[in-house]
């Protein structure tokens, strides 16, 4: 009989389980001409399931972090070599750059800045979590198969519970989002946004 501990799905505690939505700024989500379809998709779907979320999990005391692409320096000379070769650059004061006004930060809820896809790899997400006493991750966010696939493994290398919530994440093709679900799917329990919010809901106090 397999241990209960080791199993990926095992519920969730009060005070150890955080959400963690990654990326949602306004230069990566409004739309700017090109994939039409994602655009729509993160405004008819994605951004909804995370609103459902984000409100399930304040209610239920459960941390709320949020990562965001932004550069320290305004000339990004602090960037790494991926996003200087790939030229991406979002400015500290750039308005572009912040979470968009439906998932924005309530309170003291946790902004994370980074400068490459992986939030572990360029922030002290792993100290923070830890002093925060978090076992489970709920990792939900943009785009699939570059930060919330990197977010997902590097999480559980680390020794977290990690849950994908699959209709709260999306990147440019949906053909793309389910390689990249099956690719890490072995990295975390992948479930949907009504039995995340089902289980924060539980775990009020």
């Amino acid at each position: 009989m397999a241990d209960e501990a080791l199993r990926r799905d095992i519920g969730y505690e009060r005070g150890a389980t955080a959400l963690l939505l990654v990326d949602m700024q306004r230069i990566w989500v409004e739309p700017g001409g090109a994939h039409d379809d994602y655009h729509r998709h993160l405004a008819g779907t994605v951004v909804p399931n995370q609103q459902r979320l984000l409100e399930s999990a304040r209610r239920a005391g459960v941390e709320v972090l949020h990562t965001l692409i932004r550069s320290l320096t305004r000339d990004g000379r602090d960037r790494s070599l991926d996003h200087k070769l790939s030229a991406i650059h979002v400015a500290p004061d750039d308005p572009a750059g912040d979470i968009i006004d439906p998932l924005a930060p309530r309170g003291d809820e946790i902004m994370l800045p980074k400068t490459s896809s992986g939030v572990f790899n360029s922030t002290n997400i792993d100290f923070v979590l830890r002093n925060l006493g978090v076992k489970f991750l709920v990792v939900a966010g943009i785009v699939t198969d570059q930060c919330v696939d990197m977010a997902v493994r590097d999480a559980a290398d680390r020794g977290y519970y990690v849950t994908c919530v699959h209709d709260a994440c999306a990147t440019y093709t949906a053909a793309r989002h389910e390689a990249a679900l099956r690719a890490f799917g072995g990295y975390c329990w992948t479930t949907d946004t009504a039995t995340v919010a089902a289980r924060f809901a539980a775990l009020a106090p």
